[in-house]
């Protein structure tokens, strides 16, 4: 009888369950001014992932919601909702940089209370339904201990070259009249 010995790259390693916003970057495609998490403090693989956005008075979007009583518009907290369930997604995904995490869905979202520049919002997302190529989440923000918005998020996994060409083909073409 022989014993094969497991190589050390499959012995029980940590799993990682943070990231910084350079670990952030190496997943997701946004960049500034649209990347809405700066820091993830707990990632459960396939299960769950909490992250934090820092809301400061220099964000673009206060320039214009509004004016004199700056509020994040909701729309964005759904979106870093979608941002962080997109990077537990694409942990996952070996040939992410050829990827993009696309909306399908927001469904029941509710925005209980406003979230204003010094405000940190601690997005908690947690899978309801996984398949290899798409997630259903219930995405909930909070500032401290509080419920500022919620919602349910479907999204999709789409090869980034499909992507563009779609959006190519439905741009108006530049060369009109030639």
């Amino acid at each position: 009888m022989t014993q094969t010995a497991t190589p050390v790259a499959e012995v029980n390693a940590p799993e990682r369950t943070s990231l910084d916003i350079a670990q952030i970057q190496s997943i997701l495609p946004h960049r500034y001014p649209f990347l809405l998490i700066d820091r993830v403090v707990d990632l459960t693989r396939k299960q769950r992932i909490v992250a934090l956005k820092n809301v400061s008075a220099n964000e673009p979007f206060f320039a214009g919601h509004f004016p004199g009583f700056p509020i994040m518009p909701g729309v964005l907290i759904v979106e870093a909702m979608a941002q962080a369930g997109g990077a537990l997604l694409l942990t996952e995904i070996a040939d992410r940089e050829h990827k993009l995490m696309v909306f399908t869905g927001i469904e029941r979202a509710r925005f209980r209370r406003p979230v204003v520049p010094g405000d940190q919002l601690r997005i908690e997302v947690e899978v309801l339904a996984w398949r290899h190529t798409a997630v259903r989440m219930q995405g909930k923000a909070y500032v401290g201990e509080k419920l500022a918005a919620e919602a349910v998020v479907s999204c999709q996994l789409v090869a980034r070259a499909r992507a563009q060409a779609k959006s190519q083909a439905e741009a108006p073409g530049e060369n009109i009249g030639e």
